[in-house]
């Protein structure tokens, strides 16, 4: 019985037309922070803004509370596909920012075990910019907090 095998040359042509292949797969979606998708991947994310109310205020305007029953904390306002943490009740918070009718706030949040102070969110910053962390940020609803509570 003789075994037939393929040209050297012919198999390293194959790998070179299945490598471009392989790097054009569609990218992973951003990890939930603690708590799995409910429908789907997120259709929009927006960055919480710090610094808003100017260079001589702390970079969030407040702390907060969740209001009892917890909320859940979605990617950008609006966006209510995935939810990307859920908040117990009682859980600071500090409010960045929100959208015009109040209806979304932009917060920055710790995670279980963090020492609060590590977010740098209530010192000034020179100018309005994204939240790079080491935190969490989200958007929740305007009427799950206790404003500065």
């Amino acid at each position: 019985m003789r075994q037939t095998y393929a040209p050297r040359s012919m198999l390293c042509a194959l790998a070179l037309i299945a490598l471009p292949v392989a790097g054009c797969s569609k990218p992973a979606p951003p990890p939930a922070d603690n708590a799995p998708a409910v429908a789907g991947d997120p259709i929009a994310s927006r960055p919480v803004m710090v610094g808003t109310e100017g260079p001589s205020l702390p970079a969030c305007s407040s702390v907060s509370r969740v209001k009892d029953g917890g909320t859940d904390v979605y990617w950008a306002p609006g966006e209510t596909r995935a939810v990307k943490a859920k908040l117990a009740g009682g859980a600071p918070v500090s409010l960045c920012e929100a959208t015009d009718d109040d209806a979304w706030f932009g917060v920055v949040f710790i995670a279980p075990g963090t020492d609060k102070d590590m977010c740098g969110v209530g010192k000034p910053v020179p100018a309005a910019r994204e939240y790079q962390g080491p935190c969490r940020w989200g958007w929740i609803r305007g009427g799950t907090v206790r404003l500065g509570a």
